[in-house]
């Protein structure tokens, strides 16, 4: 069983910057970010493959957001730029054994963090 671990989250303003973390009890194959806001289904964020540290993002946040990972650490993080106040939702780490270059999906997703609030005033 891996252990996730977020932390990182808060209040900004829109147009503000915040950087979430997320520690990993072991080495997974994909780490990711996912989200959800009140009433909506959990979506897509950003995912990285460990191994080579290929990336992939939801356009919604392309551009404005960059995910990396501490392979010595088992760690993951998110830098997000330029909120924007739909950017508001409680954000999820997330880990699978698969390797996936593009989108991790949410189906093949084995572990998840307890969550951390985001939230972007306007």
């Amino acid at each position: 069983q891996v252990h996730l671990v977020e932390s990182g989250g808060g209040l900004v303003e829109a147009g503000g910057s915040l950087r979430l973390s997320c520690a990993a009890s072991e080495r997974t194959g994909t780490m990711g970010w996912f989200r959800q806001a009140p009433g909506k289904v959990r979506e897509f964020v950003s995912s990285i493959l460990t191994v080579t540290g290929a990336t992939n993002y939801a356009d919604s946040v392309k551009g404005r957001f960059t995910i990396s990972r501490d392979n010595a650490k088992n760690a993951v993080f998110l830098q997000m730029n330029s909120l924007k106040p739909e950017d508001t939702a409680t954000y999820y780490c997330a880990a699978t054994g698969k390797w996936y270059y593009g989108r991790m999906p949410h189906s093949d997703v084995n572990y998840w963090g307890q969550g951390t609030q985001v939230t972007v005033s306007s």
